[in-house]
């Protein structure tokens, strides 16, 4: 099985609780994910919303930091930049949760890039200094600096991710991208009416940029009553309806969120891929799914 999370927290997870991230308790680690033939696991740095100012910078460094100490012991994961800097199974590419991680400084965007960062989510749920998250009330779109941010992000190579964006700030990003925007790790809204999902004009516009939407595993996006994989293969199947066969992904959001209770973590990722493969997708379908659109999004992306 080949497997491209564009989302996870264990990294930070990690650093909060001194943990390590070759073995743990997490839902993620690296000796969990041995069994995959390919995998690509992005590890996000999750700035919250409390977190401010030269705190969310010493936060992106500090991960860096922590990773960079723990590939090097484990001796069988590679830290990659590009897809074609895969030369082994087992790879991990770092990116940032909440534009806060700037600390209000646009030159943070080229040297976060120099550090390894590829994706950056430009809010959480909250408000930053690029604008408004999906759960801030009367909510606004990117601010000015969030526009310049925006800009020099995609001079940099970095990816815009519009997870947790509002749906002022998602449109303020669409009305001014010109490379392609990604969703790392949101739903369909009309799905799970949640306003952390998608509406299906936001995973079009997102699908027509060349972008791709990682499938959320988070139990509140999935559905209000008993989430489970079988929740998961709805919200896929209806992405696929709107002609996303090369653009859906994953997200997991492992030690990011609160799981369906038959997923426990990353080994249950062979459950919900068999589950496609019973329900007659191809197998070719069901690759695309869980590797290869993800995989392609960045090739092409940095070609």
């Amino acid at each position: 099985m080949n497997y491209f999370d564009l989302h996870c927290d264990t990294l930070y997870k990690c650093l909060v609780q001194n943990k390590s991230l070759i073995s743990n308790d997490c839902e993620l680690s690296f000796d969990k994910a041995e069994f995959f033939d390919n995998w690509v696991q992005c590890l996000a740095v999750w700035i919250p919303d409390e977190v401010r100012g030269e705190r969310a910078v010493k936060t992106v460094e500090d991960c860096v930091v922590l990773l960079s100490k723990e590939i090097k012991k484990s001796n069988f994961v590679n830290h990659i930049q590009t897809v074609n800097e895969i030369t082994a199974p087992y790879n991990v590419m770092l990116t940032l949760e909440g534009g806060a991680c700037l600390g209000g400084k646009i030159e943070n965007v080229k040297r976060f890039r120099k550090l390894g960062a590829r994706v950056m989510t430009l809010t959480w749920n909250g408000r930053c200094e690029l604008g408004d998250g999906a759960l801030v009330e009367n909510s606004d779109g990117l601010s000015e600096f969030g526009k310049n941010v925006v800009t020099e992000m995609e001079k940099c190579g970095i990816v815009v991710d519009v997870s947790h964006a509002s749906d002022k700030l998602f449109y303020d990003v669409a009305s001014i991208a010109k490379r392609p925007i990604i969703a790392t790790h949101s739903n369909s809204r009309s799905v799970c009416p949640h306003e952390r999902n998608l509406t299906d004009e936001q995973f079009q516009i997102i699908r027509n940029s060349g972008g791709v939407v990682g499938i959320n595993f988070h139990k509140h996006f999935l559905s209000a009553d008993n989430p489970s994989i079988k929740d998961i293969v709805k919200h896929t199947e209806y992405f696929l309806s709107l002609k996303g066969e090369d653009c859906v992904a994953v997200g997991s959001d492992f030690d990011g969120g609160e799981l369906p209770s038959d997923i426990t973590g990353v080994r249950d990722t062979a459950e919900i891929y068999d589950t496609f493969l019973q329900l007659n997708y191809s197998e070719t379908l069901v690759d695309k799914l869980f590797f290869r659109n993800a995989y392609n999004f960045f090739q092409n992306f940095d070609n």
